[in-house]
């Protein structure tokens, strides 16, 4: 039977990722305490032990075992700490996902990837709450993750039926097969999560910003900053080429070849620290 798109809101993947968003109000509430942190990371045992996790690891280079939550949150920031939660989250909704035909290393690669390309895009753009951005980055192919899992034999047949020299374009070939892409696929499942517009605008438009229903600048910053993930080998989400891009948005945003240049080796050098952290 093919899936359709009320199914993916029925799905039990449209349930949200609760840790991330209650950490989420937590650090933007002024008010609150490393005990308030500490209550929803210690409620997660997932999200617990990869705190631990990471505050032991190498990046940190303790003399001494972090042995508590508390302790481990006077060593890592809040930009950190909402990283790890949304990675650690994410993660799990999706946990037990193999041999379903995505290499789920390479998935997460090329997603945080794309985050960290966007977060920079956003500093380069004097834009606010770059952090937005990241989030779009990491969760623009998230549609794919549901479709391997909720409907192989479909995407299967995209794959096979797809002809790079054809004209047509992946996400094309999934309108005309299936009804609809993965762009929007994720769109629902992060509006059921209640994200903001903005975010779930980016990630259905992030193939064509054109076709966001607003915010077209973020949809393009990640539009951008996929391609340019894909360019640089870091990871891959599933696309048997390099993704078209649409080299108007790059004058729109006003992104210089110096700026890409300089960005690329660091983008790369933060997706593979966060990668070996967070995933």
């Amino acid at each position: 039977m093919a899936l359709t798109l009320q199914q993916v809101k029925d799905s039990k993947i449209a349930s949200p990722p609760g840790a991330y968003f209650s950490l989420r109000e937590a650090i933007e509430n002024p008010d609150s305490t490393i005990a308030d942190y500490s209550a929803i990371i210690s409620a997660d045992p997932a999200l617990a032990a990869r705190l631990l996790k990471v505050v032991n690891s190498t990046f940190y280079g303790l003399s001494t075992t972090v042995e508590t939550i508390p302790h481990a949150l006077n060593i890592i920031g809040s930009d950190q700490l909402s990283q790890l939660a949304l990675a650690t989250s994410v993660a799990s909704q999706f946990n037990g996902m193999e041999n379903i035909g995505i290499d789920l290393g390479a998935f997460w690669r090329h997603s945080v990837g794309c985050g960290v390309a966007a977060r920079h895009m956003a500093k380069f753009l004097n834009l606010q709450a770059v952090d937005r951005y990241y989030l779009a980055g990491m969760l623009h192919d998230i549609g794919k993750l549901i479709l391997y899992q909720e409907a192989p034999g479909q995407i299967e047949t995209v794959l096979a039926q797809f002809d790079e020299n054809s004209g047509v374009s992946l996400l094309e070939m999934e309108e005309k097969l299936m009804g609809f892409n993965h762009a929007q696929v994720g769109s629902i499942l992060l509006n059921e999560w209640k994200l903001p517009p903005s975010i779930v605008n980016a990630v259905k438009g992030h193939h064509d910003p054109s076709k966001a229903k607003d915010d077209q600048q973020a949809a393009a910053i990640v539009h951008v900053a996929d391609f340019l993930v894909y360019e640089m080998k870091l990871g891959n989400s599933g696309e048997p080429v390099l993704p078209p891009l649409h080299k108007s948005w790059l004058k729109e945003l006003n992104l210089t070849i110096d700026f890409i240049n300089e960005a690329k080796p660091l983008v790369i050098e933060e997706t593979e620290t966060a990668v070996e952290m967070f995933l």
